[in-house]
């Protein structure tokens, strides 16, 4: 994979990682500041839910930081594109049932990475 492809996967498993510190261990605390059209008294009763999203993001990450350790390009590229377009699906679901912003953030840097890892 280029150079650029790579640079991406880790840029977005980064973020993943990101968000599930966010969900699991900040959630009421860092959260409150990062979801602020989310109502101040739910953050509490949504501790548990919010941690269980943040332990999916995490898969999502740990399976992107995989790629780097598969030494076959053929199984990078195919476990790569797995791991991408379930980012995507739940980015372009996230903006369609939640926020708008969910497609920038998420969807869409997972769309160009997977044309990087397909293209370039």
């Amino acid at each position: 994979m280029s150079f650029s492809a790579n640079l991406l996967i880790g840029f977005i498993a980064a973020l993943h990682l990101y968000i599930l510190w966010l969900e699991m261990f900040a959630w009421t605390t860092r959260g409150r500041k990062v979801f602020r059209n989310f109502p101040a008294e739910l953050f509490e009763p949504t501790k548990t839910m919010a941690a269980n999203q943040g332990l999916y993001n995490g898969f999502l990450a740990a399976g992107l930081i995989w790629t780097f350790f598969i030494d076959s390009l053929t199984w990078r590229t195919n476990i790569a594109l797995f791991f991408l377009v379930c980012i995507l699906i739940a980015g372009i679901y996230g903006a369609l049932t939640a926020s708008k912003k969910i497609f920038f953030v998420q969807a869409l840097p997972a769309l160009l990475a997977i044309l990087a890892v397909l293209y370039f």
